[in-house]
């Protein structure tokens, strides 16, 4: 007998057509509820700061106060707000001209994508911005992945930069698992995918025990739990930001650790002696002592030792810059990287 066609079963194709159809559908409602979840941050955390067009790329920064320009590099994963939080940037301002800029893709800051936003096209970006804004030898200032983006500003641009103060910096490439885990959101096409869709809800679920692994062994402090923007972080765009950052990092620190002879500026090294981010011993110890920079250990803290010791961080800087102020203006024309490949040849 012959079934009626509503009751015979269906065909394995058709069945796999229903899934396929169901699974996009699905993903396509979680990437527009991920990219309201980011409108909505945008609208709760507005730009605070003002905005400059650098080489047609719209770059966000914070400035305030008057004095010896000190130029604030976030790291990754933050905005230019983290230097807000910790108290650091206002700290500054009261004695200094303080600009924090939001790197690429982070905060409000654009990261084109007919561009690979390595260390060196960040530095050259701000370069370019500090000259716009008339703004002659700075101390830079740098946290973490922002301290690849200050020591090539300083190799590039030896006229600019006065000194470079570095914190929890990643200086020589290491094996790290973070690298794979994290970098998928930057790759082409499945990154996408990614990003608008279960990264967000990844990052979500694993932000509280990521801000104990950067804090660690020290506490994530009451101001970093009460106004950092943690939704800000989780747009798809700065996703993407970070991952490619993430997956650009050990090559990054191989090509400029062979170019360290060439700093000129003095440099003051700041760093945690619990940081299991980016080793003590393995990057801040080890960079003082092939460079002979001086070195400030934060006992007790770990990664993020401009929030655990804002106070202790800032009269250490405050020393360099002092120092920065009492030597002769920087008279080194630019130097393109290609310039400084040839010159450690």
């Amino acid at each position: 007998m012959k079934l009626p066609t509503a009751l015979r079963p269906a065909r394995p194709d058709a069945s796999k057509a229903v899934l396929i159809a169901g699974a996009v559908a699905a993903l396509a409602a979680v990437a527009a509820t991920n990219q309201l979840l980011a409108k909505r941050s945008e609208r709760r955390h507005p730009p605070r700061g003002q905005v400059i067009e650098v080489d047609g790329v719209r770059l966000h920064y914070f400035e305030a106060g008057t004095g010896t320009p000190v130029v604030l590099i976030h790291g990754n994963g933050v905005t230019a707000e983290d230097y807000v939080v910790s108290g650091l940037f206002h700290r500054l301002a009261a004695n200094h001209r303080v600009i924090a800029f939001d790197r690429p893709g982070f905060g409000y800051t654009a990261r084109p994508r007919n561009k690979i936003w390595t260390a060196s096209a960040q530095a050259k970006l701000i370069a370019a911005a500090l000259d716009l804004l008339a703004v002659k030898n700075p101390v830079v200032v740098a946290h973490s992945w922002g301290t690849l983006v200050a020591l090539r500003l300083a190799l590039q641009r030896p006229d600019l930069v006065a000194g470079l103060g570095l914190m929890s910096g990643y200086y020589w490439p290491t094996p790290r698992l973070d690298v794979p885990m994290m970098s998928g959101p930057a790759i082409p096409v499945l990154g996408d995918v990614m990003r608008f869709t279960v990264s967000p809800l990844m990052g979500r679920l694993m932000a509280p025990l990521a801000f104990r692994h950067v804090f660690s062994p020290a506490k994530v402090t009451q101001d970093f739990k009460g106004e950092f923007p943690t939704s800000m972080a989780l747009r798809p765009g700065q996703i993407r930001a970070s991952a490619g950052d993430t997956a650009m990092m050990p090559l990054e620190a191989l090509s400029i650790s062979k170019l360290y002879n060439e700093l000129a500026c003095p440099i003051l090294l700041i760093a945690g002696d619990g940081d299991k981010i980016a080793s003590f011993k393995h990057q801040s110890v080890k960079f003082a002592r092939r460079t002979g920079c001086e070195l400030h250990t934060v006992r007790g803290a770990g990664h993020m030792v401009h929030h655990i010791a804002p106070d202790e961080v800032g009269s250490a800087l405050e020393t360099l810059i002092a120092r920065a102020e009492g030597l002769p203006s920087a008279s080194s024309q630019p130097r393109s990287d290609a310039e400084l490949e040839r010159t450690r040849a």
